[in-house]
């Protein structure tokens, strides 16, 4: 079932994500039910032990209303405070995302966990897996309402760094010229490039070179230098073009 989900952001920047399989969001759901579990339990423990002593009537109003807020809390407040994971997500190493690639809000958060119930039942159980798999974004129910994805993180080494935009001199501003005729237009799309190169697929990351970089390098006279990544050279353009226009 695993897919790659394809975003053409408004840089014209095409990024790639790899659709979380079955497998690993069932996985990650089991260790967050138990986690959930464990939290709604403690806290039902400690209110009794002080309702006991208090008033027991009101400590079973309480314990009653977190057995239903807590296990909903659990998820909304991890996947918005923890840029869409969960304990049990970054166990499987998966993430949610808005559909566009962005990262998830509470807003999103909050609609996605609205259907936590249809998980829980039996007989709607079934409704969320079948919705996951006759949707091209493997989007349940509550994907399907919060417009989010849940895709893998990438595991492999970063190779290059994001550009360090607001400090100091790049080493390779000396080659790349004046940057005489350069357009903000050039330079968002570039700096958006440079950021997300790391996230990008290696056919992705050649392809936007190709397509994006050669041809600013060209009309720039942006020279190639041996031994030296395409991409250090943009930072380097982008690091110089940003502070002489104040854009840092």
């Amino acid at each position: 079932m695993d897919q790659d989900l394809t975003i053409l952001s408004p840089e014209k920047t095409i990024l790639t994500y790899r659709l979380a399989g079955l497998g690993s969001r069932v996985g990650a759901h089991i260790i967050d039910l138990i986690l959930a579990g464990a939290i709604t339990f403690g806290a039902a423990l400690i209110v009794s032990y002080i309702g006991s002593v208090v008033d027991s009537r009101l400590a079973s109003g309480i314990v009653l209303f977190m057995s239903f807020i807590l296990p909903f809390g659990y998820f909304i407040v991890l996947e918005g405070l923890w840029n869409g994971q969960t304990v049990g997500k970054k166990a499987f190493g998966i993430r949610v995302r808005l559909a566009d690639g962005t990262p998830i809000n509470f807003v999103a958060a909050l609609g996605r966990n609205i259907m936590r119930p249809a998980d829980m039942i039996p007989g709607l159980y079934f409704v969320g897996f079948l919705a996951i798999f006759t949707n091209a974004k493997s989007q349940r129910l509550g994907d399907l309402i919060a417009n989010t994805v849940v895709c893998y993180e990438r595991r492999s080494p970063v190779v290059f760094a994001a550009a360090p935009h607001t400090v100091g001199l790049h080493p390779l501003e000396v080659h790349v010229g004046e940057l005489r005729g350069m357009t903000q237009e050039e330079y968002y799309a570039l700096r958006r490039f440079c950021d997300r190169f790391p996230e990008l697929s290696n056919v992705t990351q050649n392809r936007m070179l190709t397509e994006l970089w050669m041809p600013i390098a060209r009309r720039r006279n942006v020279p190639s230098l041996p031994n030296v990544h395409p991409i250090y050279l943009a930072e380097a353009v982008v690091m110089k073009y940003g502070r002489q226009h104040g854009l840092l």
